[in-house]
């Protein structure tokens, strides 16, 4: 997850509010806006807290929320970036207590990437460890021949 500003800006327990509970979505809807605020004024705002101070052969990047954050990561470090998109069935997501929320799950935050981007490596995880292991080890072999 990108660095806990906002968290910390509100006083809210940043590691709370990486589960599935009921304080975090509490809270989702704020998040999300102060992070759009944050995106409009700049951009490259996450992206940059993320890698600041880190040099990396390879960039694994798997949890962008933007297509500007694809974009910045590609635009900086070039063929070093290898993005990764996790798929998982709604029937999955519903047995891993997802609930839809309208104007949260619908947003660009949640959304923004599922049309549009060309990603490096598309994983399927709907709970079978075997196959997941597999394309994980795939995905490790592919990253460990651009070391």
């Amino acid at each position: 997850p990108a660095a806990p500003l906002s968290p910390q800006e509100h006083g809210l327990d940043f590691q709370r509010l990486l589960d599935a509970s009921a304080y975090k979505e509490r809270y989702r809807r704020d998040m999300i806006r102060w992070g759009e605020e944050r995106r409009r004024a700049d951009p490259g705002f996450f992206c940059r807290r993320v890698v600041e101070g880190v040099a990396q052969p390879v960039w694994v990047v798997s949890d962008t929320r933007r297509l500007s954050d694809v974009e910045w990561f590609r635009d900086v470090y070039g063929d070093a970036v290898q993005t990764v998109r996790v798929v998982a069935t709604e029937e999955t997501r519903k047995r891993r207590n997802w609930v839809f929320v309208s104007g949260v799950d619908d947003a660009e935050s949640e959304c923004g990437l599922d049309q549009g981007v060309a990603f490096d490596w598309v994983i399927t995880n709907d709970g079978d460890e075997l196959a997941l292991g597999e394309q994980l080890e795939t995905l490790l072999q592919s990253l460990r021949h651009r070391l």
